[in-house]
C-alpha cells in the first residue's frame, strides 16, 4: 500500500488515513446520538407526568412500568459512555438497540403518539454511514413496530386508528379488529418506515461516497505537501548557506539569503573559488513559479557551475549556459542572471547580466549606487546569443548588493512596489554594516513595507565585501 500522508514521523496509508476519518465520524456520531437519547428519554419521563395528571389514559401500571423501563433504555448508553472505547464498534449496536427498546416500550404504552418515532432508529444509524448497521436497525424496528403494536391492542392507551371503526366502544379485540389493523395499519406503518429508511440508507451511501472521495483527495494533497516539503530541503541544500562561508579567506565577506514565495522557488544564488585566487558570485531568477521554475532552477545553476569550474569566462559561461537550455526548452522557460569573477589578489571584477536587475556598488567612505551596464539577452530564450563582458576594479573596503526582483517588487496592501528608491535608501541608512547584517536589514524593511500581504514572488539577495590583500597563487 502506498504511503499517503506522514505525520510526526508516522507514515499512514490512503487506506488506514480513510479508516480514521470514519473512526472520527462514529465517535462523533455516538456522541451525538447519546445526546439524542437523553432527549428521548425526558419525553418518556413528561409522558409519565401527563399520565399521572391524567391527560393519557393508561393503566397505570402500564405506565409505572414501562416509564421507568423507557427511560433506563434511553439513558443506559449515556451512563456506558465511558466504556465507548472498549466497546468499540459495539457501541454503535448498544445505542440502536437501547433506542428501539425505549421506542418499543412507549408504543405499548401510547402508540398513537409515537408513530414518529419509528423513525429515530433509522436515522440515527445514518450519521454512522454503515449500511450494515441501517440494514439491522430497520429490520429490529419493523419487527418491534409490529410487536408494539399489537400489544398496544391489549395493554396500552389504544390507538383510535386500529379501533375506533370497529370496536371502539367496547374495546373488544376481535379477530376482526386484530386482521385489520394488522393490514391496514401496522403494515403500511411497516412499509412507510422501510422506504423511509431506504432514502436515508441512499443518502448514507452517497455521503459515505463524498467523505471517502475527500479523504482521498486530502491524502493525495498531504502527500504532494510531503514531496514538496523535502524538494524545498532539497533546494535549500543545494544553496550554500554556511557563512562565514570561507574562513580561510581574509580578503573578502559573501552572505547570501532567500525566501521563497512557495514551497520551491525559481531563484538562486551561488558562490565558488573557481580556483585559489578567483571567487564567482551568481545570483539569477527562473521565470515562473513553484516545481517547473524549481526543476529549470537546478538545471541553469548546475550548468552556470560546471562551466565557471572549467575556468572559462564569465561571458563564455552564461554563452554555453544559453546554448544548453534551450535545448529542449518546450516549456518555455526562461532565466535572469547575473554573475562575476573577483580575481582576489587585484580586485579585478569581470561581470556579465543576463537580463539581470542592476545591483549596487558601494564604494568605501560613499553610498551605495547603482552599477548599471546595458544588460544583454536573457538565458534560454535565444540561441547564438553573445554576452558582453564589464570590467571594473573593486578597492579594499568595497561592497557589492545583488537582488532579484522579489525585493524591488515586494508589494503591500495598496499595491505599492517597494521599488528602486526605498531600497536605495534602506541600504543607505547604515551603509558600514557588514554584509551578514546588511541582508537581514533590508529584508526587515521590505517585510514593514509589506506589512500582511502576501508574498508573489521570491526574495532572493547577495553581498559581497571586499577586504583587499593577495593570496598566494597555486596553478
Amino acid at each position: 500500500m502506498r504511503p499517503a500522508a506522514r505525520g510526526r514521523g508516522v507514515i499512514y496509508t490512503e487506506k488506514e488515513r480513510i479508516n480514521s476519518i470514519f473512526l472520527e465520524n462514529e465517535r462523533e456520531a455516538n456522541r451525538y446520538s447519546c445526546r439524542c437519547l437523553q432527549v428521548m428519554a425526558l419525553i418518556a419521563a413528561l409522558a409519565w407526568l401527563l399520565n399521572l395528571l391524567n391527560i393519557f389514559i393508561v393503566p397505570p401500571l402500564v405506565m409505572n412500568i414501562g416509564m421507568p423501563a423507557c427511560i433506563f433504555f434511553f439513558l443506559l448508553p449515556t451512563m456506558l459512555r465511558s466504556k465507548m472505547a472498549m466497546l468499540g464498534e459495539w457501541f454503535q449496536y448498544l445505542i440502536m438497540g437501547c433506542c428501539i427498546l425505549g421506542i418499543t416500550v412507549l408504543s405499548i404504552a401510547i402508540p398513537k403518539h409515537t408513530v414518529l418515532a419509528w423513525i429515530a432508529p433509522v436515522l440515527l444509524s445514518c450519521h454512522y454511514y454503515s449500511r450494515r448497521l441501517t440494514a439491522s436497525a430497520l429490520a429490529a424496528s419493523v419487527i418491534c413496530l409490529n410487536a408494539a403494536g399489537i400489544a398496544s391492542l391489549y395493554v396500552g392507551e389504544g390507538d383510535p386508528n386500529l379501533m375506533d371503526a370497529f370496536h371502539a366502544e367496547d374495546a373488544v379485540i376481535t379477530p376482526e379488529v386484530f386482521k385489520e389493523a394488522v393490514l391496514f395499519f401496522l403494515l403500511p406503518r411497516s412499509a412507510i418506515l422501510v422506504g423511509m429508511a431506504f432514502v436515508c440508507m441512499t443518502v448514507a451511501k452517497r455521503t459515505r461516497s463524498l467523505l471517502e472521495r475527500q479523504a482521498a483527495d486530502s491524502s493525495a494533497r498531504q502527500r504532494i505537501e510531503t514531496e514538496l516539503n523535502v524538494a524545498t530541503q532539497i533546494q535549500a541544500d543545494m544553496l550554500p548557506r554556511i557563512f562565514p562561508a570561507f574562513p580561510e579567506h581574509r580578503e573578502f565577506d559573501v552572505y547570501a539569503s532567500m525566501t521563497p514565495a512557495k514551497e520551491v522557488g525559481g531563484d538562486f544564488y551561488d558562490f565558488f573559488l573557481v580556483d585559489n585566487d578567483h571567487l564567482a558570485i551568481v545570483i539569477a531568477d527562473v521565470s515562473g513559479k513553484g516545481v517547473p521554475a524549481a526543476l529549470f532552477m537546478v538545471i541553469a545553476k548546475t550548468l552556470i557551475k560546471n562551466h565557471a569550474q572549467n575556468r572559462e569566462s564569465p561571458g563564455e559561461v552564461f554563452r554555453q549556459t544559453n546554448e544548453q537550455l534551450c535545448e529542449g526548452n518546450d516549456a518555455g522557460l526562461f532565466v535572469t542572471a547575473w554573475m562575476g569573477v573577483l580575481e582576489i589578489s587585484t580586485g579585478k571584477f569581470t561581470y556579465v547580466n543576463a537580463g539581470h536587475n542592476p545591483p549596487l556598488l558601494r564604494h568605501i567612505g560613499g553610498n551605495y549606487e547603482w552599477l548599471r551596464s546595458k544588460p544583454d539577452f536573457v538565458l534560454a530564450g535565444m540561441e547564438e546569443m553573445c554576452y558582453r563582458e564589464n570590467v571594473l576594479t573593486l578597492a579594499p573596503g568595497d561592497t557589492l548588493y545583488l537582488y532579484t526582483d522579489g525585493v524591488t517588487e515586494a508589494t503591500n496592501r495598496e499595491q505599492r512596489l517597494f521599488g528602486e528608491d526605498r531600497l536605495q535608501s534602506a541600504l543607505n541608512e547604515q551603509p558600514d554594516l557588514p554584509v551578514y547584517e546588511l541582508l537581514p536589514k533590508i529584508k526587515g524593511c521590505i517585510d514593514s513595507f509589506v506589512g500582511e500581504a502576501e508574498q508573489f514572488d521570491d526574495i532572493t539577495m547577495l553581498g559581497l565585501k571586499y577586504r583587499g590583500g593577495s593570496v598566494e597563487i597555486n596553478g
